[in-house]
This record gives structure tokens, sequence and C-alpha cells, in this order.
């Protein structure tokens, strides 16, 4: 099992979270507001401030078959092509409970 946290843009999170949606295995996601420290490196000559802003995180766990669909999509949707579409992170989960049935692994997910 995988956690994949993508940071996108919030004009572009409805776009993602509606074609992660139309994924057939999702079990669910995560959605919150976050502030975000970078620094502006994708200009020719990195700049030497940092930025802080609001963007917006998605999270999801999924089964090791379908991370590569998951982030593929996340990625698609959330593509402006601009400066600070966002970054995409993806962890091991070693294990998961449900906590109203009390399932574990993988059919908790």
């Amino acid at each position: 099992m995988k956690e994949i946290k993508a940071i996108v843009q919030p004009f572009m999170a409805d776009q993602v979270i509606d074609r992660l949606h139309e994924l057939p295995h999702l079990p669910g996601l995560t959605v919150s507001t976050v502030h975000v420290f970078s620094r502006c490196d994708c200009t020719p000559t990195p700049c030497e401030r940092s930025e802080e802003s609001k963007m917006t995180k998605i999270e999801l766990v999924v089964l090791d078959e379908t991370l590569e669909e998951a982030v593929k999509v996340i990625a698609q949707a959330a593509h402006t092509g601009h400066c600070g579409d966002g970054k995409i992170f993806v962890c091991e989960v070693t294990d998961v409970l449900r906590i109203r049935t009390g399932v574990r692994g993988e059919a908790a997910v």
C-alpha cells in the first residue's frame, strides 16, 4: 500500500478530485488547505527570496497496483505548465486499521 500526498494549486483541486473520483478502485481521499513555504526555483535564475502561499493537499492511500494510475491522473489534472503547479509525494504504508470494524491491512483501505 502507498500513501499519495499531492500539493496542488487551489484552483486545480476540484479538477484533480473529479478525475480521481473516476478511478474505479479509489477508496477515498482527504483534502485540506495548507500553507507552503517554497523557494522560487522555476525561473532561469532562482530567486533568493522565499515565498509562503496557500495550496491544497490531497491525501489518499492506494493499493500498489493502482499507484501509477493515481499518480498519473493527479499529475495530468494538476498540470498548468506554470511555476508552482505543486508536487506529489509517495510513501510506503505498513498497516491500516479501520476503526469501526477492526479490519486491518489492504481490506481496510
